[in-house]
């Protein structure tokens, strides 16, 4: 997908990662992040927020009425790009501290077989680990790594 101009949510030098909030690994994935990204450099968001539902509509992702029910990837937008599947997570590892920065080798898989991997991961991750009955939100001291907007 070709970069596209910046939202009003996101700025170009943002690295905005979109999740889904009720899933419990999705979950435990931006945990991770806040836990090891000490430079703070990713921003966090769920695609059940309004910040999220609006890049989503912004970027043309997913039509945002039904990205509770239907979503099963998770995104990353960084200089007006997306990510999604296995390149999204390829991304996100690659600009992480060592020695999480590693697993970017994988890169050299074809993306079809990775994202053959992520499908059935993503697929079965409410099975495997479980889903929260709605939207987990963030502790008060992870709030600031998330996107919010407030309407107007």
């Amino acid at each position: 997908m070709p970069a596209l101009a910046p939202s009003a949510f996101v700025e170009a030098t943002d690295k905005v990662i979109l999740f889904d909030g009720v899933c419990k690994l999705c979950h435990g994935w931006s945990r991770f992040i806040i836990h090891f990204d000490k430079a703070k450099q990713f921003k966090l968001a769920t695609v059940q927020s309004a910040a999220g539902a609006a890049i989503m509509d912004h970027y043309q992702l997913q039509p945002s009425a039904n990205a509770k029910d239907t979503f099963d990837t998770m995104y990353y937008i960084q200089g007006g790009r997306v990510y999604e599947k296995s390149s999204a997570f390829l991304q996100i590892m690659a600009t992480m501290p060592y020695p999480w920065r590693l697993t970017s080798i994988f890169k050299v898989i074809p993306t079809r077989f990775r994202d053959g991997v992520y499908d059935f991961i993503a697929s079965n991750r409410y099975k495997i680990f479980g889903k929260y009955p709605q939207c987990v939100m963030p502790t008060p001291d992870h709030e600031q790594r998330f996107l919010s907007f407030e309407k107007d």
